[in-house]
């Protein structure tokens, strides 16, 4: 019996020492909050992607609050996270919007293979090695490094070979932006009126785009031809349109015929 009574005791004692000793150390390494640092971060979305260029949520909020990061950096949270980081701050701060377009139609029925591929499944490996697996080295290699890097479950591998982003879902983190080595995905605001160009092969052999892509850009200048307002040219053999002179007519879309150009909300 006073075994378990002075078990108890001991016990007791010991726990009471060590809360004690827990009491002086958070005092001696307490390490004081900025209340401006706190209300940042509970205005952010949490996903610690790092579209905003650093390392989480907590370094980017820490950055805002001593001006060392824009307070629209937060491309996950969008324009309304923004909004609610400028509140904080006392000042007025646009953002808008953003989403990933693939810049790319080669599916497997379009593009071909230009062999078999018992390499390292990642598209980075196979660009490094054999500068891909397609006949067309400019466009999707298909093994899904940007489905690998999404934190938000935004793109999937369709079954026709190549992304499909889920628009409902994409934030414009940027990390499948950064992760594709061809660089066909790219950031576009999601209020864009006009087209974007669903190609990215800027070979200037003609022949040889139909043949390694039915839906590859075979550059023959007809959409900038029939941009009346002057808002379409054609640089280093893609389409690039200028959207303060884009009145969006259409007319380049309907003209081309390997239908590459596209309105945005088609596109996505």
């Amino acid at each position: 019996m006073w075994t378990i009574i002075l078990t108890v005791i001991i016990s007791f004692v010991i726990a009471l020492i060590l809360g004690l000793c827990l009491g002086i150390f958070q005092r001696l390494f307490f390490v004081p909050v900025d209340e401006k640092v706190a209300k940042i971060r509970a205005c952010l979305s949490g996903g610690n992607c790092g579209g905003c260029g650093f390392a989480g949520c907590d370094d980017f909020a820490k950055a805002v609050a001593e001006g060392r990061a824009p307070a629209n950096g937060c491309t996950a949270g969008g324009p309304a996270c923004a909004k609610a980081i400028g509140e904080v701050l006392g000042v007025q701060v646009e953002a808008q919007a953003k989403v990933s377009v693939l810049a790319c139609k080669g599916t497997k029925e379009c593009a071909k293979d230009r062999g078999i591929y018992t390499g390292l499944k990642s598209c980075a490996a196979a660009k490094i090695s054999v500068n891909g697996t397609k006949m067309c080295s400019f466009g999707c290699i298909g093994f899904g490094d940007c489905v690998a890097s999404c934190t938000f479950d935004a793109i999937k591998m369709g079954e026709d070979g190549i992304p499909v982003i889920d628009y409902s879902k994409c934030t414009g983190c940027s990390k499948c932006v950064k992760a594709c080595p061809n660089r066909l995905l790219n950031l576009v605001t999601t209020d864009t009126k006009g087209p974007v160009a669903l190609c990215s092969n800027r070979s200037t052999d003609k022949p040889s785009i139909m043949k390694k892509c039915k839906n590859g850009c075979i550059k023959c200048g007809k959409c900038e031809r029939s941009c009346t307002a002057g808002a379409l040219k054609l640089v280093n053999g893609l389409p690039v349109i200028d959207y303060s002179k884009c009145t969006s007519c259409g007319e380049c879309v309907n003209g081309c015929p390997t239908h590459v150009l596209a309105f945005v909300e088609l596109a996505k």
